[in-house]
């Protein structure tokens, strides 16, 4: 071996590299007859993918069959060198140096892992070596200016993107996340996914890493412990485990092989296709499943699953035929040359050059398909794509990269479990009311419609009792009966699609707002039109009183005429112009309970028409108005007392209840119309309640007053009339009296003026006596015979004829003018004989 490996160069080899290195060794051996050219390789035995345990049989049978075709290199024998990566970068760098300063010299290095293969591949550039993987995925790989003389049989990850984004696309999603290791292959395939989604309209929305321990990104994503898995969920995840991954017992997991299993189910990997599906024969002359079977041989019957690199088998059976194959395709060009494949040293470049060239055009059919080498050295190849069903894995489709065709295995459908995320089957479900709700206010509402029966029947029955004709019993019938149309609203308000077909339903909606608005018109009216009479009677002013009291009851009945009109009138054009139809109100999707890829669509059912709340707002504010004018009468007549219409205060308080009852209910159905329940129970309850009061407040104590009192027997016509025309004389007679104690009581307002203004005078008149008392004394001296007061004449102080002579003085003289003599007196005590005349003058001017 005079040609030897020359001095090997000493260069610095970088710490980066992947699983596993194959070296091929170049060296003469002038004593056999072929010359030996030597591989080294690096296959990962153990670690984190232990491909090695069935890629390294593979290559050894690829070897022999290659050593012994004589038309494949006769003039030289392959020969493998090969060491244990361990998939470590770190313990590659050290077999790799191994490798390079060992004699004899390395034509070719195929290392696995793409972590150790990206160390190998850096390094290799400067020793002029050709580097050929078969096991390694990293996209990173796929870049010419970095890795110059890389080749791999194994296609880049980034083909699994393509295959992945028509999938999303198929399946109609718009949001995704992942979760990946910070090493090279998956960051960079990462991050060529996300641009190409992101150019496909779809939206990572959580991406999260970790070094070597997931625990922390997990808490973001969390699988099994939170249920995030199942028939609801699609996870994709690398295809390149053994098919049994997940049963495989691992001290740092802490689950359960039942809980991985269950974790598991239904997930989708997309795997590059490594095994030729079709039956032919390629380069070696073997079918893949020829290959497969003498594999296993080698392999000693061991269980594939449990197998190492099994998958990967294909590809570095197929990485010696390529290199076999390229490098006899160099023979001719270098014999032209004057070089040989013997002469290969690291720093022979022609002959790698050679080797590059052959290697860049290689095309043949093996084991894994067809194999040929893009731009960048990697191969291209189809993506298959599998779903773990019932614990092993199933083939449902195959997606061609060259040529973007997605093509499914049987019907054009999602096989498996259930359909995507994004796909999950939506079922549309009607909420309808509450069955023990409707029934439970169906009977309150029957009983209230037996009460009113009662009630009507009682006043029709009595109607010729005179409390019960100063009722107006007509009025009270009127409200009986809408008493019993609103109860009867109650029952089409709790109908809805469970009891009738959808194309009845606009039929329903119908009598809810006839039923429930010609119900409150007769109800209401009647008793509305009561209080408006006795406010209209007994508060006005009394000459327009007089001129309205006398009201016929035609009128009375022509007012609920009017209101109830008015009502029919609307309803008939609201109906005319916008009629009510039905309408389906949509929720939120809902999740159902239990792993079930389906969601419910709730849908309500609502009587609609195009512009309902103006309508609705025509109507509430109509009848707003007179609920709220009902209270100011029933307020301002609540002190009247009137035979007339005798029930006048019960009829307030009545219409006290119904106006707050009604001002609560409307605007809280409309905020819970979307609650079908609490809508129902607020309407159908203020309905139900405002009949019972108004029923038992009007009509229970008249029935009351009549059983106690035994009115039940009716009066004859003559009396009614006899009675009609003293009620009328008692009611003029009152009239009378009314007018003769006003004007009694303007007379006592004068006299008590009068009285008033005298006691002012005789105040002033005593005041000037004090001041001229001394003067007094001087006219005693001198006073002229005593004057003699005539009485008067009797008849003088008789009354007028035909009134009776008072008993008394109504108004006698004040003890102070009785006595006011006094006030003439001097120390003598003159007597009021002997008064002067000058002074009586005085005081009676």
């Amino acid at each position: 071996m005079t040609r030897l490996c020359q001095n090997l160069p000493r260069r610095p080899v970088s710490r980066y590299s992947l699983i596993f290195i194959l070296t091929v060794l170049a060296c003469s051996c002038p004593a056999l007859g072929k010359k030996k050219l030597y591989i080294g390789a690096l296959f990962p035995m153990s670690g984190g993918w232990p491909g090695g345990q069935a890629c390294l049989p593979a290559a050894q049978m690829a070897l022999d069959l290659v050593n012994n075709r004589t038309d494949i290199l006769p003039d030289y024998e392959l020969e493998l060198i090969y060491y244990d990566s361990m998939c470590d970068p770190g313990e590659a760098t050290k077999l790799l140096y191994d490798l390079l300063y060992t004699e004899p010299i390395k034509i070719v290095l195929m290392p696995g892992c793409s972590s150790v293969s990206t160390l190998v591949a850096e390094a290799a550039r400067m020793w002029n070596l050709i580097v050929l993987s078969y096991g390694s995925s990293s996209p990173a790989l796929s870049n010419r200016q970095r890795f110059p003389t890389f080749f791999r049989t194994h296609p880049s990850a980034t083909l699994h993107n393509p295959t992945r984004v028509q999938l999303f696309q198929k399946w109609k999603w718009t949001k995704i996340a992942t979760i990946q290791q910070t090493t090279e292959v998956f960051t960079s395939t990462l991050d060529d996914l996300e641009e190409r989604v992101k150019e496909a309209g779809i939206e990572i929305s959580v991406r999260q890493s970790f070094l070597t321990d997931p625990a922390v990104a997990v808490k973001n994503l969390k699988v099994y412990k939170e249920k995030l898995y199942g028939k609801k969920y699609v996870w994709f995840l690398i295809g390149w485990y053994a098919d049994n991954w997940f049963k495989i017992k691992d001290p740092s997991i802490n689950c359960t092989v039942e809980q991985m299993t269950e974790a598991v189910e239904g997930h989708v990997t997309t795997e590059i296709v490594m095994l030729n599906p079709e039956t032919v024969r390629g380069a070696s002359n073997l079918t893949s499943q020829e290959f497969l079977a003498q594999l296993m041989s080698k392999l000693g019957g061991k269980n594939p699953e449990e197998t190492g690199g099994f998958q990967e088998a294909p590809l570095a059976y197929d990485a010696v035929w390529a290199l076999a194959l390229a490098l006899n395709k160099t023979v001719g060009p270098l014999r032209a040359k004057g070089h040989h494949l013997e002469d290969f040293n690291y720093n022979n470049r022609d002959i790698t050059a050679e080797i590059y060239r052959a290697m860049n055009t290689s095309s043949f059919e093996g084991v894994s398909g067809h194999v040929v080498f893009d731009a960048q050295g990697s191969r291209m190849a189809w993506t298959l794509i599998e779903q773990l069903q019932g614990g092993s894995y199933k083939k449902i489709g195959y997606y061609d990269s060259t040529k973007g065709n997605l093509s499914w295995y049987g019907n054009d459908k999602w096989i498996g479990s259930g359909p995507p995320a994004d796909q999950t089957v939506v079922i549309e479900e009607f909420r309808y009311l509450s069955q023990k709700l409707f029934v439970s206010v169906s009977v309150f509402a029957g009983l209230g419609i037996l009460l009113g029966i009662v009630c009507l029947t009682f006043n029709i029955y009595n109607s010729n009792v005179r409390y019960i004709q100063n009722s107006q019993p007509y009025l009270n019938n009127m409200t009986a009966v809408g008493c019993m149309m609103s109860l009867a609203a109650v029952f089409p308000l709790g109908i809805d699609g469970l009891h009738v077909h959808r194309k009845q339903f606009p039929v329903i909606c119908q009598f809810r707002l006839w039923l429930l608005g010609l119900g409150f018109s007769l109800a209401y009216g009647s008793m509305f039109t009561k209080i408006w009479w006795v406010h209209t009677v007994f508060t006005k002013k009394d000459e327009k009183k007089d001129k309205k009291k006398h009201l016929e009851p035609w009128k009375l009945y022509a007012t609920v005429g009017v209101l109830l009109g008015i009502d029919i009138l609307s309803l008939m054009i609201w109906q005319i112009v916008d009629p009510l139809h039905i309408t389906v109100e949509k929720f939120t999707r809902e999740a159902p309970k239990g792993d079930l890829d389906v969601l419910i669509q709730p849908l309500l059912e609502h009587c609609n028409s195009e512009k309902m709340n103006t309508w609705l707002g025509v109507v509430y504010g109509y009848k707003g108005l007179l609920l709220l004018l009902g209270i100011f009468l029933a307020y301002e007549t609540k002190s009247i007392s009137t035979e007339k219409i005798n029930d006048h205060r019960a009829v307030g308080m009545a219409i006290y209840n119904v106006a707050v009852l009604c001002m609560i209910t409307a605007p809280v159905t409309m905020i819970l119309s979307s609650q079908q329940d609490a809508s129902f129970a607020f309407a159908s309850l203020a309905i139900v309640f405002s009949v019972y009061i108004t029923l038992v407040v009007l009509f229970v104590p008249k029935m009351r007053r009549l059983i106690t009192r035994g009115e039940w027997q009716s009066d004859t016509q003559e009396t009614m009339k006899t009675g009609s025309s003293t009620n009328n004389n008692d009611e003029e007679k009152s009239r009378q009296l009314e007018r003769e104690n006003k004007e009694l009581q303007k007379i006592i307002q004068e006299k008590e003026e009068r009285v008033s203004e005298l006691r002012n005078q005789l105040s002033e008149r005593q005041a000037l006596r004090s001041r001229r008392r001394a003067s007094t004394i001087t006219y005693q001296n001198h006073s002229p015979p005593p004057f003699s007061i005539t009485q008067s004449d009797p008849r003088s102080l008789a009354p007028p004829p035909g009134y009776p002579a008072p008993a008394s003085d109504p108004h006698p003289v004040p003890q102070s003018f009785a006595n006011s003599s006094s006030l003439y007196q001097s120390d003598s005590k003159i007597s009021r004989n002997k008064c002067h005349t000058s002074r009586l003058q005085l005081l009676y001017k």
